[in-house]
């Protein structure tokens, strides 16, 4: 009987420790920092006030998950998934922007590339980002940026 009581424990340790890696600073920095290495611009680091900011308003959307913005003083992207999105799906769908931003003219070439330009922000330096599971089931992300970035005029890189 205890055996298999510590098998159980050891169960779910294991599957929460797997679904709580999935969403850890690192898997979000890992991501914003290759597609940075990638234009030559230095990493973010982690900041835990920007982490609590985002969370305070990803949890502020779990009655709605509605995609509205903060209109808080830093960068900000926000993504919204259905069932148990990662943190890291997020920013790998804001890169998906990435082709519609066009280097020589500063501009977006087809849609929107306002996401993928915060990412790659040179003068960002810090990314502190949160998850909530909303009422309906989706999941709202948000990733809070400082300083912020895609100032009117500005290259990111």
């Amino acid at each position: 009987m205890r055996s298999s009581y510590h098998v159980i424990i050891t169960i779910f340790f294991i599957i929460f420790t797997i679904c709580l890696a999935q969403n850890t600073p690192q898997d979000f920095l890992e991501v914003h920092n290759q597609a940075r290495e990638e234009v030559g611009v230095g990493p973010l680091s982690w900041n835990h006030t920007l982490q609590a900011y985002a969370q305070n308003y990803a949890n502020e959307r779990i009655q709605d998950c509605n995609m509205e913005h903060s209109y808080g003083p830093f960068g900000e992207n926000l993504a919204e998934g259905y069932d148990e999105m990662k943190g890291s799906d997020a920013v790998k769908f804001w890169l998906t922007e990435k082709p519609d931003y066009d280097y020589y003219s500063n501009s977006c070439v087809h849609d929107e590339c306002g996401h993928y330009t915060q990412i790659v922000w040179r003068d960002s330096v810090h990314v502190g980002c949160a998850r909530a599971k909303c009422d309906n089931d989706w999941v709202f992300v948000i990733c809070s940026y400082y300083p912020p970035g895609n100032v009117e005029g500005e290259r990111p890189y």
